[in-house]
C-alpha cells in the first residue's frame, strides 16, 4: 500500500513538472507554473522520505540529517533568491546549475562505493561484481557529465561576475579533445575490464572530468555564455536522470529528462538565433582571443550626440517608438523607469513596443524577466522576427544598452566574428537613439558601426538616470 502511495507521489511530481515547464513558456503563467512544479517536488521529496523502503524492507531513518540539510538549503536558497539583483541573476542560475551537477557527481561516487568492495584496505585493490556492469555504466556517465557540469558552471559563474577572465592557449582545443578521449578511454577500461585498481581509475576519471569542465568553458567568449549556460543546464539534467536510473526513482528520472531535453532544445534554438552551429560556439571562442582578452574592431568615422530635450521632443511627437533593451538596462536596474517612460508616451498617444533579441543579456530570457518584473505587458514584447517587420513603420528606436544584437557588421562585414548572426534591423526605423555609458565595445568585444550611421544619435549616461531625466523633460513639454 505504501509503495502504491509512493508511486502516486512520483506520478503527481512528474505531471506537475511537465505542467510547470509548459506554463513557463508564457510570462503570464510562468510564476504559477514555477509554484506548481515546486509543489510537485515537495510531494515527491516527502513521499521518498516517509514511504521509501529498500529491498530488505528498511525505511529511511536518519531524519535529523535529512531535514537539517533541507532546512539549511532552504534558508540559503531563499536568501540568495531574495537578495540577488537582476543583473546577477545569470551567475546565480549558473551557480545553482553547478550545484545540481555536483549532486549528480556525488551520487555516482556514493553508489560506486556501494558496489565496490575493497579487497585490501585503501584504493589499491577493489572488487566489483561482473553483474554490476550496467549499474557501473550509469554511475560513470553520471560522474562524468555531473563533474563537467559542476566545474564548467563554476567557471561560467566566475566569468559572468567578472572574477574569471577568458583564457585560452595555443592548441587548447586539441588539448580538450585529447583530455576527453582519455576520460572516455578510462571509462571504457573501467566498465569493460573492471580492474583491481578500479577505485584509482574511478577517481582519476572524476578528477579529469573536473579538469575538462574547467578547460571546456575557459576559452569560450563572453557573447556565447548564454549558450554555454543552457548547454551546461542540459548536462545537469542528464546527470540527474542517471541518478534516477540508479535509484529507480521515476520523478527524478522524469525531472532530469525534462531539464536535459529543454536545455538541449534551448541551446539549439539559441544557436539558430545566432546563425551558428553548436560546434562553432564551442570551438570558435566567439569574442575571445588567446591572451584572454576581447577582440576589438575599431570603426572609423564620427558619431553625433543628442540632448535630453531633443530626445524628449522626438519621442513625444512620434507615432511609434520601439525600445530595444540590453544588458545596460539590467546593469542600471532601469526596467521600472523604462516602463514609466512607456506609460508616459502612451498617455501622449504614442504607440510603444519592445524588441527582444533571443540572446540579449547574459542568459536566455534575461530581458523578458527584467521587463516582467516591471509589469510590462507581455503583448508588447516582440520577438526578433516580429520586431524586424515593424521597424520600417517605426519613428524612433530607443536602444538601452544593447550592442551586439543591433550590430550591422553581422550583415555587412564578412570578417566580423558575428557575421551571419540575425540581428534587430533597427536601421530601418526613421531615427535611432542609442543610450550607452560610453563608446566602449559590447560583451562580444566588437565595435558597432551603427553608432556612426547618419540615422543614429548617441545619448550617453546611466540608463536609469537618463530615462528618469527623459521622463522629466517629456512632462515639461
Amino acid at each position: 500500500m505504501e509503495l502504491n502511495i509512493l508511486t502516486l507521489c512520483y506520478l503527481i511530481g512528474s505531471v506537475t513538472f511537465i505542467l510547470g515547464l509548459k506554463m513557463l513558456s508564457n510570462p503570464a503563467t510562468a510564476r504559477k507554473g514555477n509554484l506548481i512544479a515546486a509543489g510537485g517536488m515537495v510531494i515527491a521529496i516527502l513521499g521518498t522520505i516517509f514511504l521509501y523502503t529498500d529491498d530488505a524492507g528498511n525505511k529511511l531513518h536518519n531524519y535529523g540529517w535529512i531535514f537539517g540539510a533541507i532546512a539549511i538549503g532552504t534558508v540559503i536558497g531563499t536568501l540568495a533568491a531574495k537578495k540577488v539583483k537582476m543583473t546577477a541573476m545569470p551567475e546565480m542560475v549558473s551557480m545553482f546549475n553547478g550545484m545540481g551537477g555536483a549532486c549528480a557527481a556525488l551520487i555516482s561516487i556514493v553508489e560506486f562505493n556501494h558496489i565496490a568492495h575493497n579487497v585490501v584496505p585503501g584504493f589499491h585493490q577493489t572488487y566489483i561484481p561482473d553483474g554490476a556492469k550496467g549499474i557501473l555504466l550509469i554511475i560513470i556517465v553520471g560522474l562524468i557529465i555531473g563533474s563537467v557540469s559542476f566545474a564548467g558552471s563554476m567557471i561560467a559563474w566566475g566569468k559572468l561576475n567578472g572574477k574569471v577572465k577568458d583564457f585560452s592557449f595555443k592548441g587548447q582545443h586539441i588539448f580538450n579533445i585529447v583530455l576527453l578521449l582519455v576520460i572516455l578511454g578510462l571509462a571504457t577500461y573501467l566498465i569493460g575490464w573492471i580492474p583491481e585498481n578500479s577505485s584509482i581509475v574511478f577517481y582519476t576519471i572524476f578528477f579529469l572530468s573536473l579538469l575538462y569542465g574547467v578547460f571546456f568553458v575557459f576559452p569560450i567568449g563572453g557573447a556565447d555564455m548564454p549558450v554555454v549556460i543552457s548547454l551546461l543546464n542540459s548536462f545537469t539534467g542528464v546527470a540527474a536522470a542517471c541518478g534516477g536510473f540508479l535509484y529507480d526513482n521515476k520523478v527524478m528520472l522524469t525531472g532530469g529528462i525534462l531539464v536535459g531535453a529543454a536545455g538541449t532544445l534551448l541551446t539549439i534554438l539559441m544557436c539558430k538565433a545566432m546563425n551558428r552551429s553548436l560546434a562553432n560556439v564551442l570551438i570558435g571562442s566567439f569574442g575571445a582571443k588567446p591572451t584572454g582578452g576581447a577582440t576589438t574592431v575599431t570603426s572609423e568615422g564620427s558619431y553625433k550626440e543628442i540632448s535630453l530635450s531633443d530626445a524628449a521632443v522626438v519621442m513625444s511627437y512620434a507615432h511609434k517608438v520601439m525600445i530595444v533593451p540590453g544588458y545596460g538596462l539590467a546593469v542600471a536596474q532601469a526596467q521600472h523607469a523604462c516602463h514609466d517612460l512607456e506609460k508616459l508616451l502612451e498617455a501622449k498617444g504614442v504607440e510603444v513596443k519592445y524588441a527582444i533579441h533571443p540572446v540579449a543579456g547574459r542568459m536566455p530570457g534575461h530581458m523578458n524577466v527584467l521587463l516582467a518584473e516591471a509589469d510590462v505587458s507581455y503583448e508588447k514584447l516582440l520577438e526578433m522576427e516580429q520586431a524586424n517587420e515593424e521597424f520600417p513603420s517605426t519613428d524612433v528606436v530607443l536602444i538601452l544598452g544593447a550592442n551586439d544584437v543591433v550590430n550591422p557588421a553581422a550583415k555587412t562585414d564578412t570578417s566580423s566574428p558575428i557575421y551571419g548572426m540575425p540581428i534587430l534591423d533597427v536601421e530601418l526605423a526613421k531615427s535611432v537613439i542609442v543610450n550607452k555609458r560610453s563608446m566602449k565595445p559590447g560583451y562580444a568585444g566588437i565595435d558597432n558601426d551603427l553608432f556612426f550611421r547618419p540615422k543614429t544619435s548617441m545619448l550617453f549616461g546611466d540608463a536609469k538616470k537618463v530615462l528618469q531625466d527623459l521622463i522629466g523633460e517629456i512632462k515639461n513639454l
